[in-house]
């Protein structure tokens, strides 16, 4: 057996220009264009991409894109007060605050402030609450980006054995309570999960996303399982891998996101969707 790939790139290439399509549809309409606000604190090597392809992406979809490109000395103060302005401007219909942030600055109070109606990353515990409540309304992006990829597959999410591996509030934990509203049975592993191999062995359903390369083996993977892999790893030599050890579990798995080209495209694609949500409901 080879897994059949589940192509996070071309499915988000897809999200996209359906996006660019109702974004065209709302400015022939006379409606005001989506804006996203990028705010991006110091200068980690990884959040500038991750904000450069943000910023790419918003000019494809057609959105208003407000970057705002502050020193690490920033104070969490100056952030906040930032945030604020923001969340009162009719033109910025999304608020993201790209993390990890300089240490003297707290993002839960960050994460806090802004506007939920804003907040189109899904990380404020009021739309973090909704997904708790089956009330959704702005979803995390990547967990709800992984919930589009599993429906190109055309498999049942109902009744499946599904394992989630890692219980970060960014992925663990939304990814877990997205699941559980597709009527998935889900068991959440983490760091003092005893026989983590056997939970995933027995898993018609595997998402990982514990930032350590290649922690699940391949041979842990029940013969046709779906495999998501929401790690992105950079090793030594340069290359890329995830968190999944790809070129065993491909033989195993029914389903498999690869790394890079899987979950990543989708987050960002998602990150439009929901501020397209936003914009919409104005």
């Amino acid at each position: 057996m080879s897994a059949k790939i589940l192509d996070g790139k071309a499915i988000a290439a897809e999200l996209r220009a359906s996006i660019k399509t109702e974004v065209d549809q709302l400015i022939s309409q006379g409606k005001q264009r989506p804006g996203l606000a990028v705010i991006l604190v110091g200068e980690n090597p990884a959040s500038q991409v991750y904000v450069r392809n943000k910023k790419n992406a918003c000019k494809e979809a057609g959105f208003n894109d407000f970057a705002y490109d502050l020193p690490a000395t920033t104070s969490q103060a100056d952030l906040l007060t930032l945030i604020d302005e923001l969340n009162d401007r009719n033109d910025v219909h999304g608020i993201l605050v790209q993390l990890p942030l300089p240490d003297h600055i707290d993002p839960e109070t960050v994460i806090e402030s802004i506007t939920p109606s804003k907040d189109v990353d899904g990380f404020h515990p009021y739309n973090v609450g909704r997904l708790a409540t089956r009330m959704t309304k702005l979803a995390p992006c990547t967990p709800h980006g992984v919930m589009t990829m599993l429906s190109k597959t055309g498999i049942e999410l109902r009744g499946l054995n599904a394992v989630v591996v890692g219980a970060s509030n960014i992925v663990g934990v939304p990814m877990t309570l997205e699941l559980l509203n597709a009527r998935a049975t889900v068991t959440v592993c983490h760091s003092a999960t005893k026989d983590l191999p056997k939970m995933v062995s027995e898993a018609d359903l595997v998402v990982v996303g514990v930032g350590i390369p290649e922690m699940v083996k391949g041979e842990w993977i029940k013969p046709g399982a779906i495999v998501i892999d929401v790690g992105i790893n950079r090793m030594d030599d340069g290359r890329l891998c995830g968190d999944v050890e790809f070129a065993t579990a491909q033989q195993r798995a029914s389903w498999i996101t690869p790394v890079p080209g899987g979950v990543g495209p989708m987050t960002i694609a998602t990150l439009l969707e929901n501020t397209l949500q936003v914009a919409k409901s104005q």
